[in-house]
């Protein structure tokens, strides 16, 4: 490309950069800014060899058009303006900054003093003035098209009753794969592979939730310590994928697994950080958002707008009460839907995202432009229903149309088959969809994500391994992470070679990934703990990309992985053959489909009612519950689940129907499809069963 004189005028939409086969239009907002440069680099990215001002700027859109531009330019913007940080201004020319609208980006962040918009070592600290150049040390965005033969690919459109989530870290979940080829390990082209598939396939998955895949930065006090940001909650741009997960460097990548996944009739929903950005605090480092218009694109204090709003924990807080971070916001989420064919997203943070000057509001200007809009509607949207803001805990008050993570779901799950007293009342709930939480505005059982471990905390087989956090690895003195895990460690801190140990803590596994399966609500499964997958007790892996991450595939080649694996396939299959055990309303008893069998009952290992008192008994770790559902054939068909949280046998008396079959037992997970002989069950210690029955004469 021959070096222009000037940029043309170009047009304000759409924001980013946009190639038109004679040239590219490149369009950023900035509210405060008093000129903006556009600065294309070598291929390398090295060198700036040419330095255009944006010539126009309309409603707050600085813009201009480059003739003959090509793909794969390497570009950034340099903004000018005030820098009062007391009046919430950072503008400082010295400084690159990457596109906000960036689809691809070149290059990593180098760490170094001249990254920030202040003197580091000054005595003013962020006030005062930093006039090094930073481009040498920033990433840059690339011009690209979108182009991409989808074929006849469809979304699955599974629908929410029906779907199994499948919680994995693009990277941690191949890095030991050995049928992967090397290169390819860690990348989104191991997500095609056909080994993989398949086994989501035979465990009964129908969505794949991938940890962030937006391009992150490589947090400096980790990479100070010989630590990587491993999970990626760190974005640096809100369009690119992460560069390190592309094997070849081709966009195209992703979507090939995408494409593969969708023809398995597999959905991809991704995890999404929206709440803040990687530029931290108000002493972080100046990449895009800070130097293009900080008092736009963030949450600053009221009364003194130096400093950033920290409801996220993490510095910055992203203002999506401003109308064009909205934007920003809905525009790329609308984009992974477009151009890369994702299925849904799940929120970090979400109740940041819903906040207004007043708090948290469920008619936010975010929640409203969600779920108006005609493309994301119409996707799956899940929420982390907290932040660490005032008033963050937010379960259950998030608008119809999301799911949301249900930490008492984990909480309770754990604490009931730890055998903690009075959890029988509390756990009831969460069987049947926690409609004590959800059961507002219309909203179903689907809304409710259950799960018994993800990738924050525990894995599961770390919950029955462990009683105390083990993150010394983070060099953090232990200090990071959940303190309280509701788990146990039944005899022994971490592995153990003693029988009688490992067989409570298999049994305790299956057991808690039943109650996950079984229950009304969204199942979520988090990837490795289906055949017993271990962090060696860290419970905060997050900057730990090595093998304590990375998922051991070994462990599904032996007998005791292959045996839970089976396991999970089993519960994932009686799920999807039987309606009535992902129910898509809420129960309570007031129906009945046969005479005498209500659509939900509760009774005790006797089969008998349970009061109010039999309710709230601090030693009561026993429960059966029965439910039931009207077939098209005439009959009732009738599912009844049998719980046993103590340390011995326990006989069960069973509730009409009789004659049952003995479908599940988590602890003979081996065992095939019995009839029952006589009225009793005996359940093993730590151990529930499942029963189908079946009524002729079912109400019409």
């Amino acid at each position: 490309m021959a070096k222009p004189e000037r940029l043309e005028a170009g047009h304000p939409y759409p924001l980013g950069a946009t190639w038109d086969g004679l040239g590219a239009n490149f369009a950023v907002f900035s509210a405060y800014a008093e000129r903006i440069d556009l600065c294309v680099f070598d291929p390398s990215g090295r060198r700036e060899i040419a330095t255009m001002t944006l010539p126009e700027c309309t409603d707050e859109v600085w813009h201009g058009y480059l003739p003959n531009a090509h793909l794969g330019l390497i570009y950034g913007f340099r903004a000018y303006g005030p820098y009062e940080p007391e009046n919430g201004h950072r503008f400082n020319p010295n400084k690159l900054l990457l596109d906000p609208y960036a689809r691809q980006i070149a290059g990593q962040v180098q760490w170094s003093d001249a990254l920030f918009g202040y003197r580091v070592a000054s005595g003013r600290a962020d006030l005062s003035f930093d006039r090094r150049d930073s481009a040498i040390a920033m990433p840059k965005a690339v011009l690209v098209d979108d182009s991409f033969t989808w074929g006849d690919d469809r979304p699955p459109q599974v629908p929410w009753s029906d779907t199994v989530i499948y919680e994995a870290h693009v990277r941690g979940i191949s890095m030991l794969r050995e049928d992967v080829l090397p290169h390819q390990r860690g990348t989104f082209a191991a997500l095609a592979h056909p080994a993989f598939i398949e086994h989501l396939q035979r465990i009964g998955v129908t969505a794949l939730e991938l940890l962030p895949v937006h391009a992150f930065v490589q947090d400096r006090h980790l990479v100070s310590k010989g630590l990587r940001n491993y999970w990626g909650y760190n974005t640096l741009g809100f369009f690119a994928p992460e560069p390190r997960y592309l094997s070849s460097g081709d966009r195209n990548e992703f979507k090939v697994a995408v494409r593969r996944l969708h023809a398995a009739g597999i959905e991809v929903i991704l995890d999404v950080v929206y709440n803040h950005t990687a530029e931290g605090s108000e002493l972080g480092p100046t990449f895009n958002f800070r130097g293009l218009d900080n008092r736009s694109y963030y949450r600053l204090v009221r009364d003194d707008p130096r400093y950033c709003v920290n409801d996220t924990g993490t510095g910055n807080t992203l203002n999506l009460s401003h109308p064009r971070v909205l934007q920003m916001v809905m525009d790329s989420l609308r984009y992974w839907v477009t151009q890369y064919h994702i299925d849904g997203f799940r929120f970090d943070l979400g109740v940041t995202l819903g906040r207004e000057d007043h708090g948290f509001d469920p008619g936010s200007g975010f929640f409203d432009a969600l779920r108006q809009d005609p493309v994301l509607s119409r996707v799956k949207l899940i929420s982390e229903p907290w932040d660490i803001g005032p008033g963050g805990y937010q379960l259950g008050h998030h608008p119809p149309g999301f799911a949301e993570w249900n930490d008492r779901f984990r909480d309770t799950v754990r604490r009931y088959w730890r055998g903690d007293g009075g959890q029988r009342a509390d756990l009831a709930a969460r069987l049947s969809g926690s409609g004590d939480i959800f059961d507002r505005r219309a909203r179903r059982p689907w809304a409710s994500v259950n799960y018994a471990s993800s990738h924050d905390g525990f894995t599961l087989k770390d919950v029955v391994a462990y009683a105390e956090r083990h993150n010394e690895a983070n060099g953090e003195d232990n200090r990071d992470g959940h303190s309280e895990n509701y788990s146990a460690n039944w005899g022994a801190e971490g592995e153990s070679e003693e029988a009688s140990i490992r067989d409570q803590r298999s049994r305790l596994q299956r057991a808690m990934l039943a109650t996950v399966f079984l229950s009304h609500g969204t199942p979520m499964l988090l990837a490795g703990d289906e055949f017993g997958r271990t962090q060696k007790g860290n419970n905060n892996a997050y900057c730990q990309d090595n093998e304590i991450s990375w998922v051991d595939w070994s462990l599904l080649e032996t007998a005791e992985g292959e045996m839970l694996a089976s396991f999970v396939a089993q519960l994932a299959k009686a799920r999807h053959d039987h309606p009535i055990l992902r129910c898509r309303s809420f129960l309570y008893g007031d129906a009945e489909p046969a005479p005498g069998i209500r659509d939900i009952s509760w009774f005790d290992e006797n089969a008998g009612p349970l009061s109010s008192d039999d309710w709230n008994k601090g030693d009561a770790h026993l429960l059966t519950l029965r439910r039931a559902a009207c077939g098209n054939d005439g009959t009732a068909s009738v599912m009844t689940l049998m719980l046993n949280a103590t340390d011995a046998p326990r006989d069960f008396r069973i509730p009409p129907p009789l004659p049952v079959i003995l479908m599940l037992d988590s602890a003979d997970p081996g065992a095939p499809e019995q009839l029952v002989e006589g009225e009793t069950v005996t359940l093993a210690p730590r151990s529930m069963v499942l029963l189908r029955g079946r009524v002729v004469g079912a109400a019409s």
